[in-house]
């Protein structure tokens, strides 16, 4: 085995946090890949289709800044169980979704599912510095990254063909069941997932937590750098809303579909794997996030124009390898740098800007989707990406590399010196 696999077999917490995140990431999918296929089938166009992808992202921009400061002041293990059991009860209400006029119930579950996933990501990123030691964080990110390719690949592809050999409903009776696993798997982490505070008084308030982290960025410019970079990746996210007609109108249907979410699930899991000796390289980071937006928006421009199925499977491929180091990459370094009584607000404001900027992506995508040939809606989101990626390069050229790591986990719970 891989010496950056061995914190698996050597830490039993990461290896079940590892584990519920396989499950959660696996059910997720298996709820959107048929539902993407069957909204259409019901309600004969892709607009709904869309609107369950923003609204999928766009309530999660919305409750982060919130969610955040939960993950810093409420236990992180108890966030992750809940928010799994919170989003199985959502979860049934899809199986009423059964005509055009209970179509709309999934804006509704998917919207609950959403709020759950809220409460869950930065809780998630957050608590893992705190499973590993230090010297494994690195390895930590790199397995952890691969949880969501690995579950895309797998959530996607078994969508697809256990939606179109039984039906959508099988599949969110799977989606149940992986939810409720990942809960088990949760609570048997014995590990603290947060370091403990100092001082015995009342957490702060929301609104002070936030704006106190938003000033730990701010004045940070490197911090600022690092929570922007997804967006880059994100503004060009609208093409996930036309996967299901480029497989249609290559002729391959849900198999089709399924196979293109696959294989943006197999690049985000290749991507930080190969991509891996960066994170020891602080020279290498903030160029080749650089190159991993710009590879993004390069690999979406040729899926555009490309009337062989293989060749765009093939494109998609390479976009997501991009896009997952990116995401890989960026959480690494801000694991690294910011203190754990901060993690979770930070990362719920650098979750929220790249899910914000889906969301806006899906939504304009969804709005042009039933109007305008969905190879111009394609390249349309790779220009932005690649403009955006352009931008930031030039912006940041000046930053230097960071300092060694510390990862915040002193058990102080206070801020560092700027």
């Amino acid at each position: 085995m891989p010496a950056a696999f061995s914190v698996l077999t050597r830490n039993r917490d990461f290896r079940r946090l590892f584990a519920a995140e396989l499950v959660v990431f696996g059910a997720d999918w298996f709820v959107m890949v048929p539902l993407l296929v069957l909204l259409p089938e019901l309600t004969g166009g892709g607009t709904l289709g869309a609107m369950v992808l923003a609204a999928d992202t766009g309530i999660l921009a919305l409750l982060l800044p919130w969610t955040g400061t939960v993950a810093d002041r409420v236990d992180r293990r108890k966030i992750l169980i809940v928010a799994n059991a919170a989003a199985f009860l959502s979860v049934l209400l899809l199986f009423a979704v059964r005509s055009a006029a209970t179509a709309p119930l999934a804006l509704v579950a998917v919207g609950a599912i959403a709020v759950s996933k809220a409460f869950y990501s930065p809780a998630a990123s957050a608590a893992l510095p705190n499973l590993v030691d230090p010297e494994d964080l690195a390895a930590a990110n790199t397995i952890a990254g691969s949880a969501w390719g690995t579950m895309t690949v797998v959530g996607a592809s078994l969508g697809g063909v256990v939606s179109s050999a039984f039906s959508p409903y099988a599949c969110f009776a799977v989606t149940a069941v992986l939810l409720l696993t990942g809960s088990l798997l949760t609570a048997l982490i014995r590990r603290p997932m947060q370091a403990p505070r100092s001082g015995g008084g009342e957490p702060a308030r929301t609104l002070p937590a936030l704006l106190e982290s938003l000033r730990y960025i701010g004045g940070r410019p490197r911090l600022r750098a690092l929570v922007t970079v997804k967006s880059a990746v994100g503004l060009g996210n609208g093409v996930l809303t036309v996967f299901p007609l480029i497989a249609a109108a290559h002729g391959v249907g849900a198999l089709g579909a399924g196979l293109l979410f696959a294989l943006r699930g197999a690049g985000a899991l290749v991507g930080p794997l190969v991509m891996r000796p960066v994170l020891n390289r602080p020279s290498w980071l903030l160029p080749g996030l650089a190159l991993s937006m710009g590879l993004y928006g390069v690999g979406y421009l040729g899926v555009a124009f490309t009337p062989w199925f293989p060749l765009v499977a093939a494109l998609v491929f390479v976009a997501h390898f991009a896009g997952g180091s990116n995401w890989v990459l960026s959480n690494f370094a801000l694991q690294g740098e910011v203190p754990d009584v901060l993690r979770g607000r930070v990362f719920a404001t650098d979750m929220m800007l790249a899910t914000l900027a889906i969301a806006v992506s899906q939504l304009l995508a969804g709005a042009a989707i039933d109007r305008v040939d969905s190879r111009w809606i394609i390249a349309g989101c790779a220009s932005i990406t690649l403009t955006y990626a352009i931008g930031w390069r030039i912006a940041t050229r000046r930053l230097r590399p960071s300092a060694e790591p510390t990862f915040g986990i002193t058990g102080t719970g206070e801020l560092p010196p700027k």
